[in-house]
């Protein structure tokens, strides 16, 4: 809102920024055309390389930008992520992570687990959310920006998807170190709308992108532990998720 633009606008100034260009948006467009604005710019621009970087991420280390730059530069890498902490807690969120095809889910490495250095060696990984991703412009080139109708949440589920078909690695950087805010500007991972977002989206997700066979298998296994949590769910957030499970099977990829 005009308030964000405006506070964004004072820090700038105060911290002598130089190179910024603010978009200023006068609705709330979503995470994925939020994203997309970036990215078009950036590539319109000529960057070489993109960060896709969220508002509720930390990190202590002033020179993380330029190592992880410098990182790719050096390994050719087209995709890098750091390894990522809960704010709150202090503990792994994800170190890297991997895609379960047969029930339309994604993995944390890691996730909910003290540091004691298990997960301090490089490599690549199959999955990792774009909450903090340095990424090529000919990934961009060859798969195209994220899905605008995701709004939030699985948008970067999917590019990372299309990116990995279309050959491209993510490079876990465990040395790289950020701490998350999770859903922090959602209301937390069970408020309505991160309810109806979530069901939404993991349906449409699984339609988009998953084979007759693996859509079957999806949907049982999300049909049967959703009778299973209904229960659990209050008045308003069985609302929010009969919503979203009824959106995401009007949506068409």
């Amino acid at each position: 809102d005009d308030r964000s633009y405006t506070e964004a606008e004072k820090l700038i100034a105060k911290y002598g920024f130089e190179n910024v260009t603010l978009i200023h948006n006068t609705s709330n467009v979503g995470v994925a055309a939020a994203n997309n604005q970036g990215i078009n710019l950036s590539l319109e621009m000529g960057c070489e390389y993109v960060l896709l970087l969220n508002n509720d991420i930390e990190f202590k280390n002033p020179d993380l930008l330029g190592e992880m730059l410098a990182l790719a530069d050096t390994r050719q890498e087209r995709m890098i992520v750091p390894k990522i902490y809960f704010f709150d807690s202090g503990k792994i969120w994800c170190a890297g992570g991997s895609f379960n095809r047969w029930i339309g889910t994604t993995n944390h490495t890691g996730e909910g687990e003290k540091d004691a250095g298990q997960y301090d060696k490089d490599g690549y990984t199959e999955y990792a959310p774009t909450c903090f991703m340095l990424i090529h412009r000919s990934v961009f080139d060859a798969v195209g920006i994220m899905d605008e109708k995701y709004f939030v949440y699985h948008d970067d589920t999917d590019f990372v998807w299309r990116a990995g078909l279309a050959g491209y690695k993510v490079y876990y950087w465990a040395a790289g170190q950020v701490w998350h805010k999770v859903s922090s500007s959602t209301g937390g991972g069970t408020s309505p709308f991160s309810i109806y977002y979530g069901h939404r989206n993991r349906i449409y997700f699984i339609n988009k992108n998953f084979s007759p066979i693996h859509k079957i298998v999806a949907f049982t296994y999300f049909s049967l532990t959703r009778l299973l949590k209904w229960r659990l769910f209050t008045k308003k957030l069985f609302s929010s998720f009969y919503r979203g499970t009824r959106d995401g099977l009007k949506m068409k990829p």
